[in-house]
């Protein structure tokens, strides 16, 4: 069994800034990518960025410049940090890893997701 915990959700003014972590825990050997996608009322879930074991990124044009991912391999953890936010961030933010379990089978995990309002 493994399982992704969110926390760091809520409601900022805009231009203010939030910081999302998501920790992994079970039975996990390894975890290769790790990620971020959100989901707007109405829309498709999108992606918002991801990060390697290696620590490479990749960011959607929406939040380039605005958003920084990052991770803490050693406790299997990834973070969001999101400033500038803008109405239009608005969503339900998941978090996203793709691993090896202990059995050695491929697992992609998804976290129960975190709500991040962008409001006056």
């Amino acid at each position: 069994q493994v399982q992704l915990v969110e926390s760091g959700g809520g409601l900022v003014q805009p231009g203010g800034s939030l910081r999302l972590s998501c920790a992994a825990s079970g039975s996990i050997f390894s975890i290769n990518a790790m990620g971020w996608y959100r989901q707007a009322p109405g829309k498709e879930r999108e992606l918002v960025a991801t990060i390697t074991h290696s620590h490479m990124t990749d960011y959607a044009d929406s939040v380039k410049g605005r958003f920084t991912i990052s991770r803490n391999n050693a406790n299997n953890t990834v973070y969001l940090q999101m400033n500038s936010l803008k109405p239009e961030d608005t969503a339900v933010y998941y978090c996203n890893a793709r691993m090896l379990d202990i059995g050695y089978r491929y697992l992609e995990v998804w976290g129960q997701g975190t709500l991040v309002t962008v409001s006056s």
